[in-house]
């Protein structure tokens, strides 16, 4: 049995115990586990085909956030009220100027490790890092809807 995280564990540290499960049924009894807000918009937003991320894919022009982990940061489970910014539909007053800013504000306010994943996930590749796929997903988040977000939810449910 794998180590048992801190209730405030970053989605880093989350998705790297996921990852490391040796099992389909592990990988989903922790997702379950570790729920939170900030988890599951990460993982809409990589395994959602329909939510259009409006920044250039790839790397960002970011400074990582090298303060120690539960210091100086903020964390994704705080900040997903805010990334409905950075996708199709979600703050169509914003330029896209103004839209890189804010992502970069975001990126270097995060734990390097938190700025990673969300960059990741953006790019819809945290498979690359973390071994889950979205089947695991679904089967821990059944009543996440998924699809028809072209017009920038990013909705949260409590499942």
């Amino acid at each position: 049995m794998p180590k048992k995280l801190p209730e405030n564990a970053l989605v880093s540290e989350i998705f790297q115990q996921v990852s490391s499960a040796k099992t389909k049924t592990e990988k989903v009894n922790l997702l379950q586990e570790y729920n939170n807000n900030g988890l599951r918009s990460i993982l809409i937003i990589n395994f959602d085909e329909s939510l259009k991320f409006l920044l250039p894919e790839g790397d960002v022009p970011y400074e990582k956030n090298e303060a120690p982990a539960g210091t100086e940061h903020t964390r994704i489970d705080h900040e997903y009220r805010n990334f409905y910014r950075f996708f199709k539909g979600g703050d169509s007053s914003i330029n896209s100027m103004r839209r890189e800013q804010l992502f970069i504000q975001l990126l270097e306010g995060l734990h390097k490790d938190e700025a990673e994943v969300m960059v990741l996930a953006c790019n819809k590749d945290l498979q690359s890092k973390y071994r889950f796929t979205k089947q695991v997903v679904q089967d821990a988040f059944p009543a996440i809807e998924r699809g028809n977000r072209g017009c920038g939810g990013i909705a949260i449910s409590s499942q």
